[in-house]
């Protein structure tokens, strides 16, 4: 199987990591333009398990290092498989809640809290349970985004200061999403080996871990999916006979678009896992935070009606957005 063998290239795929998962929600605006979020978010998890089926049998399954995805998943442990299952499961939860704080505040609103807290919760996690990196760094860094995120709440509550709609609503669902996001990384982990080209046996490869993994998110969502459907805490109740009714080739496409996306981010990052460590290819992972921050600003202006004494906070929350992820990457360095 494919195996980074470098901590630059290592960085190089967390970037690409940084930059799908700070874009796949993109999709999500485009399609909810049409129909219903809830709806969208079926064809998004059968996205993210189509992409991870697809790079398990591709680069999961060829070169003579690690172990084949089929031959990887029949020797796997129950231990193993539960701890990747968890994972998705976990990380579902957490992201049908930024997907509600999306809808509700918009990507420059939810990236920066919701996945900057699953940053700073990440990172401590991750580290904790594998060691690696210069821990003053990563506190700083960590540290640097936890203003960042400060600065972008203000940002917020200054654009709906005289709204009606109740400006806590959004951060909320941000911030309950970003503790729940902060934990599933650490199972996933927990079931691979740590050595990709030598596995130990019992544990899983990077590529049938996220297969597991998906699944665990797929399966989740019959739940966690279905109560947003009936008991939406925002926008329209939907039932599954729309999905058939309302969706049309395009918008599934846009869905599974979506998925795709995340899954590749996902994908790139685990791999990289070894070369960088968990806690800094998650932490540089949701580096993600800048990269929606820089759509939801530039491109659907979501901060156009910040009252202009008030501008001054964007490149402030950008700067130090920046200097925290740069912060982490030197970690490994230093």
């Amino acid at each position: 199987m494919f195996i980074i063998d470098n901590y630059a290239l290592a960085v190089f795929f967390c970037f690409i990591t940084m930059l799908c998962w700070g874009s796949w929600a993109n999709t999500q605006k485009m399609a909810s333009q049409k129909w219903p979020f809830q709806l969208f978010y079926w064809d998004y998890t059968f996205g993210i398990l189509l992409i991870t089926l697809l790079l398990g049998f591709t680069m999961g399954s060829t070169g003579d290092n690690g172990r084949g995805l089929i031959a990887d998943l029949s020797q796997a442990n129950i231990s193993s498989l539960t701890s990747a299952f968890i994972g998705g499961v976990i990380f579902n939860f957490a992201n049908l809640l930024l997907v509600i704080a999306i809808e509700i505040a918009g990507m420059a609103i939810a990236f920066p809290i919701g996945i900057g807290i699953a940053l700073v919760l990440g990172v401590f996690t991750n580290y904790i349970a594998q060691p690696e990196g210069n821990p003053n760094f990563l506190v700083i860094g960590v540290l640097l985004v936890v203003f960042a995120i400060i600065i972008d709440g203000i940002a917020y509550k200054k654009i709906l200061r005289n709204a009606q709609e109740n400006p806590m609503k959004g951060i909320l669902f941000s911030a309950a999403a970003g503790i729940a996001m902060g934990f599933f990384y650490k199972y996933v982990a927990a079931s691979m080996a740590t050595d990709f080209v030598t596995p130990e046996v019992g544990k899983l490869t990077p590529y049938s871990a996220l297969v597991i993994f998906s699944i665990g998110i797929v399966l989740s969502s019959f739940v966690f999916n279905t109560i947003n459907m009936y008991r939406p805490f925002s926008g329209e109740k939907v039932a599954f006979k729309d999905y058939f009714k309302l969706g049309t080739p395009k918008l599934h496409g846009i869905g599974i678009l979506g998925g795709v996306i995340w899954g590749v981010g996902m994908s790139f990052n685990i791999i990289a896992s070894e070369q960088a460590g968990p806690a800094i290819a998650y932490g540089l992972g949701q580096g993600a935070t800048l990269v929606a921050a820089i759509w939801g600003v530039f491109i659907w202006k979501e901060f156009k009606a910040l009252p202009k004494e008030n501008n001054w906070l964007i490149p402030v929350m950008f700067f130090l957005f920046l200097a925290g992820i740069g912060t982490i990457i030197a970690a490994k360095l230093l």
